[in-house]
Order: structure tokens, then C-alpha cells, then sequence
């Protein structure tokens, strides 16, 4: 079959609303993750206690000269990175745990603070987080006093090592000096006395520099930098409100809800819907039984909604081509209960009877017979074309031919089952193979009730006879492989699936007394 074009942008989003359809049947796991989301949110916005930080903020400078000077730079280049290493040191810490009197806190003060630099800024800003506001600021300010304290405490100790260092290259050199003016007074005019001069301009030079260095460190400004940005107590709590913290949480449950539902339903192995359904019997889907009402009286023949339903299937029915060649018609479950099949085949029978046509409904279930007590007899209502069947040499079929009232439907002829001793032999018998070859008679329909085709091989031995196969199944109860499995066994007895025919907990009518015949 060609592809139309067109057809795979439509079917895509059909998919996706199955899905998620799909999805929404664990709606219970959706809700526990909603609820576990919200519980998160609350248990971090309320246990979590609230945070205040306060901030303050400094810039770095170098000690210099003229700090004045036009076109002056810093005599040396400054490392952002070093010194943020620098103020997030234990040194920094403890100068201002001891500013404040706390030399215990010195670890969760380190642990609280927090130290950045602006991208190309010579700009260091501070952060303390603690529960208390005013804490959090009084903490701050102390920090970046202990850091502009501790930075100028090392200039001025690098200025005295070095003046220590001049002073202890002059004192020799001096030494020098005064020697050489005791030599030259002593000293006449000559050659010797040049040479001592010389001597003593070069000491009296490098005492001059030494000089010099000494009063330029002396002179420098070590002022370490300005507080541009004092911390203040915050207003406001840090971090998101319990309302956001919620939002969030619910939002993540909800991610976590739909995950936990599809995980659930990757590993799910029931059919779960209509695609799945027609995915595994590569037949169509006929139609879905509608939910009856709790309060609904339980009724084998349906009314309403449902006997409406019942007659759309007979319809798509008749003009399938497979089934309009033969005539014949098995319906059966793929595994367990068949009530809800005996529902179905008895409306189906009504609904062929309605469309004119004369229909014998053959009850093959022989190990739980149930249609003969639970359907009217309507005596002295027979279709024309009605004969006694034959007796069967295993006990079945037992001669019996019960005409069935479908109340304003009409009347349908029933062949009741028994129990036998061999329900095979029974079922490929000459008289059970002559029933349903009464589907060969102009304007007449068969349908036959087997039991579930996975508990019993009774529906397979009836397949190569009754070869169009209705699938009655839940798919929220069916497994895949269930009707895989179905498939498989109809198609290998000559049979084929028609389609199938889905219902849900509580859809359609249970089987009840409609009277006695």
C-alpha cells in the first residue's frame, strides 16, 4: 500500500497523545511525586532555617610614592587572584575573630564567608552568611577590616626588612668613610692623597643612595585600600522564599512523577490501549464498550449507549469482506472469565437479527454452560429457516435448539452447551460441524461462544470452522504477549482475527437472570 503523503506528520502526534494518555493511568505515581516534590521544597525552605548574607566591598591598592603623580602607576602589578586567596586565608579569619572577641568561631566564620572579585575590577567583595542579620554585617565589617589590616601590616613589615637591610649596609660603609678622612688629613700633596680622595667620593656616593632608598620606602604610602561598600544588616532572608522553594519542588515532583510513570510503563506488560491492542492482533479495533453505570442493573442483553455500541460492531462486521463471505463468527477471550463474551456474542446475535438476518448462536463453552439458564425462551417465536439439530454421538450437541427473545430486536435460535466427557471430540464432530455450516444458507449468521483460547485449545479446535475470530480483551488487563500468543494460534488453526473488541472493569453488562425459559 503506498504511503500517503501527509500520513506520518499525522500519526506523530496521534502517538504522543497516546502516550501520554498512557501516562496519565499511574496517576497515583504522578501524585506521589508531586507530594514528594513539595515535601522536599518544604522540608529544605523550613529546616534549611533562614540565611542572611550582608556584603561589603573594598578596593586593593599598592603602596606607592606619589600616589598623586600624573600618569603615576602602582610600582607593582596587583594578583586579584592572590589576594582573594589572601582574604579567605585563616589569618585574615582569626585577626577578625579576635577583633570581635569569638577566637572559637574561627572555623564557622571561614566557612560562612565568602570572597569574589568582580571581573576587571581591583575590587574585593566580601559575603558572611549567618542566621542573624546584624551577626552577618558585624561579621563582614570585621573581615574586611582584618583583610586591609593584615595587607598593611605586611607592607609596612616588607618596608621595615628592607630599611633594616639598608641601615645595616651603611654602618660599615660609614666606618669606611670616617677612616678615609683620618687618612687624608694625614696625608700630603700627592699621588697617595688623590687616590684616598677618589676612594672616599665612591663610599660617600653609595652612603648618598643607600640614603636615598631609605627615605623613598620611608616615604611610601602603604594605605592597603578603601572600603567603598560598608556592610549593613539585611532586610530580607538570602535564597528562595518557602512559595518558590514549593514551586520548585512541585515542579521537580512533577518531572519525577512522569518519570517514575513511564519507567512504570516501559515495564508494563498489559496492552494498555487501542494502539497496543491493534499493534499485537494486526487487526483493527471494532469498537470499545462504554463503562456501565454502578447503579445499572446487571443485564446480559444491553440497552441504550451499549446496544448501540453492539450495533456498530455488527455493522463493520457484515461489510468486512472476510467475514461477509462466511458468515461465521468466534467469539472468544483471551484468557480467563468469558462473561464479558457471552455479553457480546448474545448482542451481536440481537444486532444480526435486527439487520435481518437469520442467526443461530452456538454455545461451544462444554465445561461451564451458562446461556441456556440465563437467556428468555420465547416460545412460539422460531425463524423459519430453523431445524432440530442433530444429536451427537459425545453427549453434544444434545438436539436441543432454544429460541432466544431479543425482546424488539426479534428472536434468535440458541444451541445450549453441556458438559461432556470429551470436550474435544465433541467439538470436531460430524453434528457440530454440521451447525456451523448453517452459516451457508442465504442471509444467515452464526456466531459461536468458545472459552478463553489461552485456557483451553477448545477455540482453536473451532478456528479452521469458524474461521473470523472477535477478540474480546480489557487492555488494561490483557498482556501483549497474551494476544501475540492469540494471534499466532488462531492464524496457525486457519483462522483469522477480524478484529477486536475492548471493554473495561465494569464495561458492558455482566450476564444476569433475565428469567428462565
Amino acid at each position: 500500500m503506498t504511503e500517503q503523503p501527509g500520513a506520518r506528520t499525522h500519526e506523530e502526534p496521534d502517538l504522543l497523545r497516546d502516550q501520554f494518555r498512557q501516562l496519565l493511568r499511574y496517576r497515583g505515581l504522578i501524585a506521589a511525586g508531586v507530594a514528594a516534590g513539595l515535601l522536599g521544597g518544604a522540608w529544605v525552605g523550613l529546616a534549611g532555617g533562614e540565611e542572611y548574607v550582608a556584603t561589603s566591598e573594598v578596593t586593593v591598592r599598592s603602596a606607592s610614592v606619589d600616589p598623586f603623580a600624573p600618569g603615576g602607576s602602582p610600582e607593582k602589578e596587583l594578583s586579584m587572584g592572590s589576594e582573594v586567596q589572601t582574604a579567605l586565608s585563616s589569618a585574615v579569619v582569626t585577626r577578625a575573630a579576635e577583633q570581635l572577641d569569638l577566637p572559637g568561631d574561627t572555623e564557622r566564620m571561614q566557612q560562612g564567608l565568602q570572597v569574589t572579585n568582580p571581573p576587571n575590577t581591583l575590587v574585593l567583595r566580601f559575603s558572611y552568611t549567618d542566621a542573624s542579620p546584624a551577626n552577618a554585617a558585624e561579621v563582614a565589617n570585621a573581615i574586611t577590616d582584618a583583610y586591609l589590616d593584615n595587607r598593611e601590616r605586611q607592607t609596612e613589615s616588607v618596608i621595615d626588612n628592607m630599611v633594616e637591610g639598608y641601615e645595616n649596609q651603611l654602618e660599615p660603609l660609614r666606618e669606611q668613610r670616617d677612616e678615609l678622612a683620618e687618612q687624608i688629613s694625614g696625608l700630603g700633596e700627592g699621588r697617595a692623597l688623590d687616590t684616598t680622595l677618589s676612594v672616599q667620593s665612591s663610599v660617600i656616593g653609595r652612603i648618598s643612595e643607600l640614603n636615598n632608598s631609605i627615605t623613598k620606602l620611608k616615604a611610601l604610602d602603604t594605605t592597603p585600600g578603601f572600603v567603598v561598600r560598608k556592610a549593613t544588616p539585611p532586610h530580607a532572608p538570602s535564597g528562595p522564599g518557602l512559595s518558590l522553594l514549593l514551586g520548585l519542588g512541585g515542579a521537580v515532583g512533577i518531572g519525577i512523577g512522569l518519570l517514575a510513570a513511564w519507567v512504570r510503563l516501559v515495564f508494563d506488560p498489559t496492552a494498555r490501549s487501542e494502539s497496543d491492542v491493534v499493534r499485537a492482533l494486526r487487526a483493527p479495533v471494532l469498537g470499545t464498550l462504554p463503562r456501565r453505570r454502578r447503579d445499572a442493573p446487571a443485564r446480559l442483553l444491553a440497552e441504550g449507549r451499549l446496544a448501540e455500541e453492539y450495533r456498530s460492531v455488527a455493522f463493520r462486521l457484515a461489510y468486512d469482506q472476510t467475514f461477509a463471505d462466511r458468515r461465521r463468527l468466534l467469539v472468544v477471550a483471551p484468557r480467563g472469565s468469558i462473561d464479558t463474551a457471552a455479553a457480546v456474542s448474545v448482542n451481536l446475535a440481537a444486532s444480526f437479527v435486527e439487520m435481518g438476518r437469520e442467526v443461530l448462536l452456538v454455545e461451544a463453552d462444554l465445561r461451564t454452560p451458562i446461556l441456556a439458564a440465563r437467556l428468555r425462551s420465547a416460545d412460539g417465536i422460531r425463524p423459519g429457516w430453523a431445524r432440530t439439530p442433530a444429536r451427537g454421538d459425545n453427549g453434544w450437541p444434545t438436539g436441543l435448539q432454544i429460541p432466544i427473545d431479543a425482546g424488539e430486536s426479534g428472536a434468535f435460535d440458541l444451541i445450549p452447551g453441556s458438559r461432556v466427557r470429551n470436550v474435544a471430540r465433541a467439538l470436531t464432530s460430524g453434528p457440530a460441524s454440521r451447525l456451523v455450516s448453517t452459516a451457508d444458507a442465504a442471509d444467515s449468521v452464526v456466531v459461536v461462544l468458545a472459552p478463553a483460547v489461552l485456557s483451553y485449545a477448545d477455540a482453536i479446535a473451532l478456528a479452521d470452522r469458524v474461521d473470523g475470530v472477535l477478540v474480546v480483551c480489557d487492555p488494561r488487563e490483557v498482556r501483549r504477549d497474551d494476544l501475540d500468543r492469540v494471534r499466532e494460534l488462531v492464524g496457525g488453526a486457519g483462522g483469522t482475527v477480524l478484529g477486536a473488541l475492548l471493554h473495561s472493569e465494569g464495561a458492558g453488562d455482566r450476564p444476569g437472570f433475565l428469567g428462565r425459559r
